[in-house]
C-alpha cells in the first residue's frame, strides 16, 4: 500500500502504430502479474475494456478484476485532471502508466510532470518506454514524409529511457543488430530490450528511476558520461556534456537555464545533470524537456567527488555559447 507522502511513479508508454502497445496494455489489465497499475489510456487508444474484467466503473475510471485500473484521457489536455482523480484512490495502485497515441512525441506528456506543482508532489516521472516494431521501424525512420527530427518515430526513440524491440520473432539476427545500431545512433543511453508478442518483464520497464538521477548514478556511475559511447549518431542530433569541479550560484544557474530554454527549447530534447551549489552540501538534480526545467535538492555528496555535470541532447546546439553561459554561473 502506498505511503501518502511518497510520490507515485509514472511511466509513459509510447510507440508507433502497430508496435504492440495494445498487446502490452491488455496484458497489464488482464493477467495476474502481481502489480497494481493504473493505466491512463489516450482517448484514441485501441484497448477494448472487457466488461467481464471490470470490477467497478465510475467517471471513465475502470477498476479491473486483477487489481489494476484503467481510464481514458486526452493526454495533452486532461492528463493533470485525470491524475488528480486517480490520486483520490491512490491506495488502490502502486504505479501509473500513461499511454500516448502512436503518432505523438512523448516529450510534451513528460513535460506535464514539470508544470503542475501539486501533481509534482503526488507523482514522479519514472521513465519513458518506447515500443518499436522490428519489422517496420526501418521504413518509419526512412519515411520522407517524416524526415529527420520531425519524424515522430525518431522523436519517440530519442525520448526513451527503455527501448523495447518487439516482434523479434519475425526478423533475423542481422536485421535486429542493424535496427539496434540505428537506434543507438539516435539514443546512446537507453537500454534496449528484445521481445516477442510484447511480452516484457514488468520489472524491466517499471520502477527504473530514469528521472531520479541520484538513483541512476548509484547504479551506473557513467550515466552522464557521454564519452564512453561509441556509436554513429544521427547528424541532426547532438549530445553535449559540461563537467566542472566548481560550484554554481543557484540563482544565476536557474535564471540562465530558463532563459536559454525559453529561446532554444524547441531544439532541446532532454536536459539532465547533477550539480554542486555554492554553500550547499547536497547534490542538486536538473531535469528538463524542451522549455520546461526543474532543479531539485537531492542527497549530500558524502564521499562522492563534488563536481557538476550537465548533459544536453538536441539539435543545433551552440556549444561555445552553452559552455560560456554555464561557466558564467560558477562561483569564483
Amino acid at each position: 500500500m502506498n505511503n501518502k507522502s511518497t510520490p507515485v511513479p509514472v511511466t509513459i508508454l509510447t510507440g508507433f502504430l502497430g508496435a504492440g502497445k495494445t498487446t502490452l496494455l491488455n496484458y497489464i489489465l488482464t493477467e495476474r502479474h502481481g502489480h497494481r497499475i493504473a493505466v491512463i489510456e489516450n482517448e484514441f487508444g485501441e484497448v477494448n475494456i472487457d466488461s467481464g474484467l471490470v470490477l467497478t466503473s465510475e467517471e471513465e475510471i475502470y477498476e479491473m478484476t486483477n487489481g489494476c485500473i484503467c481510464c481514458t484521457a486526452s493526454v495533452r489536455q486532461d492528463l493533470i485532471e485525470v491524475l488528480q482523480k486517480l490520486m483520490a484512490r491512490r491506495e488502490k495502485f502502486d504505479h501509473i502508466l500513461v499511454e500516448t497515441t502512436g503518432i505523438a512525441d512523448p516529450t510534451p506528456v513528460a513535460a506535464a510532470f514539470f508544470v503542475d506543482a501539486d501533481v509534482a508532489r503526488q507523482v514522479s516521472l519514472d521513465g519513458i518506454v518506447t515500443l518499436v516494431d522490428a519489422m517496420h521501424i526501418g521504413r518509419h525512420l526512412d519515411d520522407p514524409d517524416l524526415h529527420g527530427v520531425d519524424n515522430q518515430a525518431v522523436d519517440q526513440i530519442v525520448a526513451a529511457d527503455r527501448l523495447i524491440v518487439n516482434k523479434t520473432d519475425l526478423v533475423d539476427e542481422p536485421e535486429l543488430v542493424s535496427i539496434e545500431g540505428r537506434m543507438r545512433g539516435l539514443n546512446a543511453t537507453a537500454e534496449i530490450i528484445r521481445s516477442s508478442y510484447a511480452k516484457v518483464e514488468l520489472e524491466k520497464i517499471l520502477g527504473i528511476g530514469a528521472f531520479d538521477l541520484s538513483k541512476t548514478l548509484a547504479a551506473d556511475e557513467q550515466f552522464l558520461d557521454v564519452h564512453h559511447h561509441h556509436h554513429d549518431h544521427d547528424p541532426a542530433l547532438e549530445t553535449m556534456s559540461f563537467v566542472d569541479p566548481g560550484s554554481f550560484d543557484r540563482d544565476k544557474l536557474e535564471a540562465w537555464l530558463r532563459s536559454f530554454l525559453a529561446e532554444h527549447g524547441d531544439n532541446v530534447f532532454r536536459l539532465k545533470g547533477i550539480v554542486a551549489m555554492a554553500g550547499d552540501a547536497r547534490r542538486h538534480v536538473i531535469q528538463g524537456v524542451h522549455r520546461l526545467m526543474e532543479i531539485r535538492s537531492a542527497d549530500p555528496w558524502g564521499k562522492q567527488p563534488r563536481a557538476s555535470r550537465i548533459v544536453l541532447i538536441g539539435k543545433k546546439i551552440d556549444r561555445a555559447a552553452v559552455e560560456a553561459g554555464l561557466r558564467g554561473c560558477l562561483v569564483g
